[in-house]
């Protein structure tokens, strides 16, 4: 389908008043602020789900429910400075005041210190680029989701890059070995250092916990810890994840995905069945051996369509409209098994001023929608 085509009905995400400056090491970005009776005016009303439907979902959360912030500022799982800085931006945007106003206790963690890591990798792979450092980061992340969900927490983890979301499932599988996987993304990630094009660690994070993967990932350097006793059995079933939006997929993760008969919607499917139909199968699939499971979304915003989101180092025109993104994560909030999320591939140094502030803006948006934003 056309570019028009898929982005149709699309509205944009807009310019962040209470964020004025953010700094990158390659690049200055100034959001302007929004003025006059324009877009930049528009915004979504924070309203939370009733207190009745509030009850059935978050069912995996200890009431009072309270979420952890775990800023991931990863940016060496691809060749783009600037993925640092979503945690720090999305947390100017407003993120910690929007969560308490639709009813979540909130605990900022803070940013993991990835700059305390010792790179000491002298040879460099081309097949595992910037491994060591991508590793350590994300053996420091599982760490700390698992910490959040002993503290019977929420766990809603900022990227950085999707390389993090080695470290994400590797601690959501140790600490609930059962979860389901909602991969978002235009891209599988199912590549490993012996099958990938192109090297860099943000396309493998799925590859390196999936089961029965020719590689064992505690050879590369970096992630020895996944070959640790508590570790080495912390894989991901191919039944347990469901991909929604992919458009650009390599040859080998076309081939891992058919041999493992991996539930995987396109962007065909979401033009055939609407995006509803497709969330309806996921959640299906998901859920059809155990009704309570508990249920991971980590979303990158490179699913959406560039012109809604370009400030992303991976854009593939042709992605999710507005809604459709949004749909994505009301359907997974409503699902009542939303147990934790993660947020990556936000990238301001990536577009100009506008698009960075509207890539933040619908990245806002769509936490706020997992969370249990509602519109009535």
């Amino acid at each position: 389908m056309s570019q028009l085509l898929r982005s149709r009905g699309g509205q944009k995400a807009f310019s962040l008043p209470s964020m004025l400056t953010s700094y990158s090491s390659s690049a200055f970005v100034s959001f302007p602020k929004a003025g006059g009776a324009g877009c930049g005016n528009v915004r979504d009303k924070m309203l939370p789900t009733s207190e009745e439907e509030s009850n059935f979902m978050y069912t995996h959360t200890k009431r009072p429910k309270t979420v952890s912030i775990i800023g991931a500022p990863m940016t060496h799982g691809q060749p783009y400075v600037g993925t640092d800085h979503g945690p720090k931006l999305l947390r100017e945007a407003g993120l910690l005041d929007h969560l308490t106003s639709i009813g979540w206790r909130v605990h900022d963690s803070g940013d993991l210190d990835f700059n305390q890591i010792d790179n000491g990798q002298t040879h460099e792979s081309p097949n595992a680029k910037n491994s060591q450092i991508v590793g350590q980061g994300c053996e420091m992340l599982a760490n700390a989701v698992i910490r959040t969900i002993e503290e019977d927490r929420f766990p809603l983890i900022l990227g950085g890059d999707h390389s993090i979301g080695a470290g994400s499932l590797a601690g959501l599988l140790k600490a609930k070995p059962n979860t389901g996987i909602i991969w978002v993304d235009a891209h599988a990630d199912l590549n490993t250092p012996d099958i990938s094009e192109s090297g860099n660690m943000h396309g493998m994070p799925v590859g390196l916990l999936m089961k029965g993967m020719g590689q064992d990932p505690s050879t590369i350097p970096g992630f020895e810890w996944l070959g640790s006793p508590e570790m080495k059995n912390v894989r991901l079933d191919p039944d347990s994840i469901v991909y929604i939006g992919l458009r650009d997929v390599d040859n080998k993760e076309r081939l891992i995905l058919r041999e493992k008969n991996i539930k995987a919607f396109t962007m065909f499917d979401v033009d055939k069945y609407g995006i509803g139909g497709v969330m309806e199968q996921a959640l299906d699939h998901l859920l059809k051996k155990d009704a309570n499971r508990p249920l991971h979304v980590s979303y990158d915003i490179d699913s959406v369509d560039p012109l809604l989101a370009p400030a992303t180092g991976t854009a593939v025109r042709g992605g999710l409209t507005y809604r459709e993104a949004h749909y994505v994560a009301e359907a997974a909030a409503r699902s009542g098994n939303l147990a934790s999320a993660e947020i990556v591939e936000l990238n301001p140094t990536l577009s100009d001023n506008n698009g960075a502030a509207e890539t933040v803006e619908l990245g806002l948006g769509i936490l706020t929608s997992l969370m249990g934003k509602s519109i009535v």
